[in-house]
């Protein structure tokens, strides 16, 4: 039987907060994908650096050098994984400044699957995921739209620990459900389907 093509995925955090939950379901994705699944490798990729998008930060078509290293991790990667928290109904500034860089010309995001992950109060930050998905659209970004993952992260008992880090095992599965979507719809998308 052959293994599987390996799939690299650049998985992003929209909040800065080193606690943060988003910050610990990207975490649980990646302990999953190194001790549960086979062909998926991800990769986290920290957004903080990254300056306010300025176009005057272009010079002759080049990037400065932190915005370039991101582009590039981008271009290389096979697939995205988002941990959006939900700000205002909508994504975190921060997210969306990456998002901007790496669509500058040329969009490094075009034709790449994706898949979103995001806890927080109420509906789990589904508004964020709604607006990540019209956001996409543009982008060429090709989310998969099931299973869909919201997590309310406040309703009792917590299914994080004091340092963030997710600890039930019914949302770790939860979470695996996506990252196997996510994997055979990049294959798909690659022409690699079995």
């Amino acid at each position: 039987m052959a293994t599987k093509p390996i799939i690299n995925v650049v998985g992003l955090c929209g909040s800065l907060r080193k606690g943060s939950y988003n910050r610990g379901l990207l975490r649980a994705a990646m302990e999953i994908s190194k001790e549960s699944m086979e062909g998926l490798k991800i990769e986290y990729v920290d957004i903080s650096p990254l300056p306010f998008l300025n176009t005057d930060l272009e010079v002759d078509g080049t990037f400065p050098p932190v915005v370039e290293e991101f582009r590039q991790k981008i271009l290389q990667a096979d697939s995205v994984l988002f941990a959006s928290p939900e700000y205002n109904y909508s994504v975190t500034g921060p997210l969306k400044n990456a998002i901007d860089w790496a669509s500058r010309p040329p969009n490094v995001w075009a034709d790449k699957a994706a898949a979103i992950i995001s806890a927080g109060g109420g509906f789990g930050g589904g508004r964020s995921q709604y607006h990540l998905r019209q956001i996409g659209v543009y982008l060429d970004l090709h989310f998969i739209n099931k299973p869909e993952f919201f997590l309310n992260a406040f309703q009792p008992p917590s299914k994080f620990n004091s340092d963030g880090d997710l600890i039930d095992a019914d949302t770790k599965e939860k979470i695996k459900a996506v990252l196997l979507a996510l994997q055979a719809f990049t294959l798909r998308l690659q022409g690699k389907c079995e």
